[in-house]
C-alpha cells in the first residue's frame, strides 16, 4: 500500500460547516481503497485557492518535498488550486518522487497526455476564478449605482437581505449619533471617547466593546451621512439607506480629526482651554494652575502676551455678551420689521437660493467627470474631489430637504429673539461645560492681546444690530448674508437654543418661573 496525503478544501468557513468537506473525504477514501493507496494523514482548508499563501496547502508541500508521503490524492484541480503559480507547485511534485491523483479526472502524471490535459483544466479553473471576479465586481459596482451597499451592514445599521437598503438600528443608531456628537464638541479625545461609548452601551457587531480601531473607523466612515465610499477604489456613491448622521456634524468631526480645529483632549477639564489663541504669535493660550488659580500663558519666549487669569476672561466674556443682548424695545421692533411679508420673502428666497446652490454643484460634478475623460486630472485626484463635492451635495440636499415654512420660521424668530435678549444670562447659570460652548457658538475669533481679550461675534449675533441700524464689529460675512432675518440653520445658533431650551426645562422642573 502506497502512502498518500489526502487534501481537501473549500473556499469559506461557511462552505465548511456543509457536507462539502465530508463528500470530498468520502471520495478520496474510496478511491484510495481502489488503488492501493493508504491515506496517511489528511489536510483540511477552508480558504479560496485563488489567491496565493493557503498556510495549510503550505504546510503540506513542504512535508511531501521531504518525503513524508509518495502521493497526493485530491477530489478535483479546482480543489488544488485556482491560480496557476500553485498548480505550478503541484506539477512540480513527482520531481520529488511524489505523484498527484486526482479522483474525479482520473489523470496519469507520468505520460505527456496526462499532463497536458491536467494543464489544460488548471488554465480553466484560474480563467474561471478571473471571470467570477469580474462578473462579482460588475454587480457590485450595479449595486452601488443603486445606492445599494452589497456588503455587512456598518455598526448602527442592520441588514435586511439583499437587494435591500441597511435598516437603522434602532439601539445603535442612537449611540452613532451621540459618538460624533460628544466628538465635535472638543471634550473629548479619542481614548476617552471609547470609553464614554463603551460606558454607554455601544458594542460592535459580535456584542463586544468598541476597540480604538472601532471607534476611529465609525468617525471616518461616510455610510452615516448617506454616501457609500469605497476605501480600495476611493469612488462615492450616494446610498438609498437612511442618514443617522448630518453631513455637516461629519464634516466638523473630520476637521477635528486633522487637527484644525484646536486641542480636543481636556486633561483638567479647564474652563477655556483651546478656546483661546495670542493676538501677536497665534499660540494657542496655555492653562496652568498658579497658587490655586488658573492663568492661561502665551509659551512664545518673549512675546508681550504673558499671562491672563481666568476670572479676567470670564469677566471679558460677560461684558461682550451683555452689549449684544437686545433691550425689549429693540425686540419690538425687529419682531414688527421680521414679521408679515419679510417672512414669506425669506422663505421664497431660502428655497431659490438653495435650489440654485444644488443644482450648480450637480454641475461641477459633472464637470469633474469631463475632466477625468479628456485625461484633464487623473483618478487619485477625481476620487478626492468627488468625495468632497459628493459630501457637499449631500449637505446641500439636507439643506433642501429640511428648507422651513413660513411658521416655521416666524417660530425660529421668535425663538431668536427670546435668546438674544436672555444671552447674557444664559451663560451666567449655564455649568461649565455649556459656558465653553456658549463661547464656542458666539465668539468665531477669540485672542488675548496683552492683557486685553478681543472677541469677534459669529454673524448670527451680529444680525440683530445690522437690522437696527447699530454699527458693530467687522462688516458681516458669511453664506446668508443675502437673506433677510435670522440666519436660519445656522449650526452655532441651533446648538445655543438646545441649551436655552435645556435652561428652560431644568428651571420648570425645579420649580422656578
Amino acid at each position: 500500500m502506497k502512502p498518500c496525503f489526502g487534501y481537501i478544501r473549500v473556499s469559506t468557513q461557511k462552505q465548511g460547516e456543509g457536507v462539502s468537506l465530508d463528500a470530498q473525504k468520502d471520495a478520496i477514501t474510496v478511491f484510495a481503497s481502489q488503488n492501493s493507496l493508504t491515506i496517511t494523514e489528511w489536510f483540511e482548508e477552508k480558504r479560496t485557492a485563488a489567491k496565493r499563501g493557503r498556510p495549510v496547502f503550505n504546510q503540506m508541500l513542504r512535508q511531501l518535498k521531504k518525503r513524508k508521503a509518495e502521493g497526493l490524492v485530491m477530489h478535483k484541480i479546482d480543489r488544488s488550486s485556482r491560480n496557476l503559480r500553485d498548480w505550478t507547485l503541484i506539477s512540480e511534485l513527482p520531481r520529488y518522487g511524489v505523484k498527484p491523483y486526482f479522483v474525479m479526472e482520473g489523470l496519469d502524471f507520468e505520460t505527456r497526455g496526462g499532463r497536458l490535459s491536467a494543464n489544460l483544466q488548471a488554465v480553466i479553473a484560474e480563467d474561471y476564478i478571473f471571470n467570477l471576479r469580474e462578473e462579482t465586481k460588475k454587480g457590485i459596482h450595479g449595486r452601488l449605482k443603486q445606492g445599494l451597499f452589497p456588503f455587512r451592514a456598518p455598526v448602527g445599521y442592520l441588514d435586511t437581505g439583499r437587494g435591500q437598503p441597511k435598516a437603522r438600528d434602532p439601539k445603535k443608531a442612537p449611540l452613532i449619533r451621540e459618538a460624533f456628537e460628544l466628538y465635535a464638541s472638543r471634550q473629548f479625545s479619542l481614548r476617552t471617547l471609547l470609553q464614554e461609548m463603551n460606558q454607554r452601551g455601544l458594542r460592535n457587531h459580535d456584542n463586544q466593546p468598541l476597540t480604538m480601531r472601532g471607534i476611529e473607523t465609525i468617525l471616518n466612515n461616510t455610510f452615516y451621512t448617506g454616501l457609500i465610499t469605497i476605501k480600495r477604489s476611493g469612488c462615492t456613491f450616494r446610498g438609498i439607506h437612511e442618514p443617522v448622521v448630518p453631513t455637516r456634524l461629519f464634516a466638523r468631526v473630520q476637521e477635528i480629526k486633522a487637527g484644525r480645529s484646536g486641542p480636543k483632549t481636556t486633561r483638567h477639564n479647564h474652563l477655556f482651554q483651546g478656546l483661546f489663541r495670542c493676538g501677536y504669535c497665534n499660540n494657542p493660550m496655555t492653562p496652568e494652575i498658579q497658587k490655586g488659580r488658573t492663568y492661561y500663558r502665551c509659551q512664545k519666549s518673549g512675546c508681550p502676551t504673558a499671562t491672563i487669569r481666568e476670572e479676567q476672561l470670564d469677566q471679558a466674556i460677560r461684558w461682550n455678551l451683555q452689549r449684544l443682548v437686545l433691550t425689549e424695545e429693540a425686540a419690538f421692533k425687529l419682531k414688527a420689521a421680521w414679521c408679515g411679508d419679510a417672512v414669506t420673502k425669506e422663505a421664497t428666497q431660502r428655497q431659490t437660493s438653495l435650489d440654485l446652490r444644488v443644482a450648480e454643484q450637480e454641475k461641477r460634478l459633472e464637470r469633474l467627470t469631463d475632466l477625468l475623460l479628456d485625461d484633464a486630472i487623473d483618478q487619485e485626484t477625481y476620487r478626492s474631489r468627488q468625495a468632497d463635492m459628493r459630501l457637499r451635495l449631500q449637505e446641500l440636499k439636507e439643506k433642501q430637504a429640511d428648507t422651513p415654512d413660513v411658521d416655521k420660521i416666524a417660530k425660529y424668530r421668535r425663538e431668536y429673539l427670546e435668546l438674544m435678549k436672555t444671552l447674557c444670562l444664559l451663560y451666567e447659570m449655564a455649568k461649565p461645560r455649556e459656558k465653553r460652548e456658549i463661547v464656542e457658538n458666539a465668539f468665531s475669533n477669540r485672542v488675548v492681546v496683552g492683557k486685553n481679550v478681543e472677541l469677534e461675534p459669529y454673524i448670527w449675533l451680529r444680525r440683530p444690530q445690522n437690522d437696527l441700524g447699530v454699527p458693530n464689529g467687522a462688516p458681516a460675512r458669511g453664506r446668508d448674508t443675502d437673506l433677510p432675518g435670522v440666519p436660519y440653520g445656522c449650526p452655532h445658533l441651533e446648538k445655543m437654543f438646545k441649551m436655552m431650551r435645556r435652561a428652560i426645562e431644568n428651571h420648570a422642573d425645579e420649580g422656578m418661573p
